[in-house]
C-alpha cells in the first residue's frame, strides 16, 4: 500500500466507521497520546526502564500503526499529500546531509 493509498483508506474508514474526523487540535492531542504509548513500550523494552508484566503483551507494531493512523488523519484534514511531502523531505535531507553523516567520526 502506498502512502497515498493509505491516506485514501483512512479517509474511507473515517467516513464509514468514524462518522467524521475529530478536529485538528483534538487529533493533535490524540497523536501525542499515541506517541506516549509507543514511547512507554520503547523505554521499557529497549531502554533502561524495567518492563512491567502488564506491558509485555503490548504490541509495538500496533502502537506504531496507531501513531501512523492519527498522523494520516491530520494530513488528510490539512490537505497534505504525505507521499509528496516525504519525497520532498528526503530530497532536502539528501542535499543537506550528503556527506554529513559519512564524515561524522561518532558514527564510525
Amino acid at each position: 500500500m502506498t502512502i497515498r493509498e493509505s491516506q485514501n483508506t483512512v479517509d474511507n474508514w473515517i467516513k464509514q466507521y468514524g462518522v467524521r474526523y475529530f478536529n485538528e487540535l483534538t487529533n493533535m492531542a490524540v497523536l501525542m497520546e499515541e506517541v506516549g504509548e509507543m514511547a512507554r513500550i520503547m523505554a521499557r523494552r529497549y531502554g533502561e526502564q524495567s518492563e512491567k508484566e502488564s506491558d509485555k503483551a503490548k504490541d509495538l507494531g500496533d502502537e506504531m500503526a496507531d501513531v501512523l493512523f492519527v498522523l494520516i488523519c491530520l494530513a488528510n484534514q490539512t490537505g497534505i499529500d504525505l507521499e509528496t511531502a516525504l519525497k520532498k523531505n528526503l530530497n532536502k535531507k539528501t542535499n543537506r546531509d550528503a556527506t554529513r553523516h559519512l564524515d561524522n567520526e561518532k558514527l564510525k
